[in-house]
């Protein structure tokens, strides 16, 4: 019953996180298809009234004064709604517990959207009572919070377009980068698990506005896992849409009762193959780990080798196949299987770690990061992350990163 009931919750986890990355990509597409105003607002109005079953919701935006974008299940005009008396003051997503305003306690709660400080919009929204959808909000922090990202980006989409008319097209790439940035959120997880069996930390540090790099720990049961992190060839809006449409494509893979690491890998170069037509690649890798066997079964798909050490002795977790994209049909793909012993520890990273260069043009390479790990090993791994971005820092004085920098960190108790 105790594994049923993980895999019920984690297969409502991945299909929630389907939805949104479903949803993200809707408005994305209408986005960078130039599509009108009207048409993001219908889609965006469409997920909260028919896919999140909110049946009463006010959006107001500001440009030079506050006006309603959108007004759906309120009859008549809200008359008594000051936005700068009575939303102003919310900085953060917040029930609406009682109010002495009647306009505003018809809503359950409020959701700001600022920039720089700034307040661009807020949402208003109340959950349809007697007729729950799939996915009720007020259940879960999670759900606010896409909702919160749903609506920065149709806010900061709309802004792009009043500045594009107005042509300034600096300040329209600037606010498109952070369209892409809110949805790169979205591919990292929320929490890692800090317990008596893991200690997971990752730090992740873009070159650009919006990097192309991802990382991922995804719980299969209660005594498996997976640990993935992939790199990008590109940077930019680009980027971000092929790493979303592929974290997606690996969670629906997932998602399978059975499944097999080398079908996986095949399965993920034909959808890269497809989405980025042989323009990028995504070097990528995973692992698959078992708790009662200790064992590891991984698939290098030419990433950076994450090293595995037991503090003294480093080894490279090399075997498996060329990056995803590069080829119509991948030639080779040799899984590899090791044993974890107590207290290892397996660091995964992208490139721009061990590629980084001083003035003198030396590169920060491996040798570095595994004397750093070793010399520094009881840490836990939020700090060792925290010491190695530290010590690169160090490295590079006045340099500028070369890439995207990530550093996944696992303990294996």
């Amino acid at each position: 019953m105790r594994r049923d009931s993980i895999i019920k919750e984690l297969n409502e986890e991945l299909k929630f996180k389907d939805f949104e990355l479903n949803s993200l990509l809707e408005i994305t597409k209408g986005i960078n298809s130039d599509q009108s105003i009207d048409y993001l607002l219908s889609v965006y109005e469409f997920i909260l009234k028919e896919q999140l079953g909110l049946y009463k919701f006010v959006l107001y935006k500001k440009h030079k004064n506050w006006t309603q974008l959108i007004k759906t299940g309120v009859k008549g005009r809200i008359k008594n709604i000051d936005i700068e008396r009575d939303l102003i003051r919310f900085q953060d997503i917040t029930l609406i517990e009682s109010s002495s305003n009647t306009d505003l306690n018809q809503f359950d709660v409020v959701i700001p959207v600022y920039h720089q400080e700034k307040a661009l919009a807020f949402l208003l929204l109340k959950e349809q009572q007697g007729n729950r959808k799939i996915y009720n909000f007020t259940s879960s922090i999670n759900e606010l919070s896409f909702i919160e990202t749903l609506t920065n980006i149709i806010v900061v989409a709309i802004e792009n377009k009043r500045m594009h008319q107005q042509g300034l097209i600096q300040e329209r790439i600037k606010k498109e980068l952070e369209v892409a940035s809110e949805m790169q959120k979205l591919l990292f997880p929320d929490d890692l698990p800090s317990d008596k069996r893991l200690d997971l930390a990752a730090t992740y540090t873009a070159r650009h506005e919006v990097g192309g790099d991802y990382y991922d720990f995804i719980r299969i049961s209660e005594d498996e896992f997976i640990v993935c992190i992939a790199d990008v060839s590109g940077k930019g809006v680009g980027a971000a849409m092929l790493m979303a449409n592929f974290q997606a494509t690996i969670r629906t893979l997932l998602s399978f009762e059975q499944f097999d690491l080398e079908y996986l890998i095949k399965e993920l170069n034909k959808k890269v193959m497809k989405a980025a037509k042989g323009e990028k690649f995504i070097t990528f890798f995973i692992g698959k780990y078992n708790s009662k066997s200790r064992r590891l079964k991984y698939v290098n798909a030419g990433h950076n080798h994450p090293i595995l050490t037991n503090g003294k002795k480093a080894q490279f977790l090399d075997k498996g196949a060329i990056g995803l994209g590069m080829l119509e049909e991948i030639p080779f793909i040799e899984p590899d299987e090791v044993e974890i012993s107590p207290n290892s520890t397996l660091i995964l990273y992208t490139d721009g770690i061990v590629e980084l260069q001083n003035k003198a043009g030396e590169y920060f390479q491996t040798d570095r990061l595994i004397k750093l790990i070793h010399s520094f090993y009881p840490l836990k791994m939020e700090d060792l992350n925290n010491l190695i971005f530290s010590k690169l820092n160090e490295f590079r004085e006045t340099e500028d990163l070369v890439d995207d920098t990530a550093i996944f960190s696992c303990r294996i108790f």
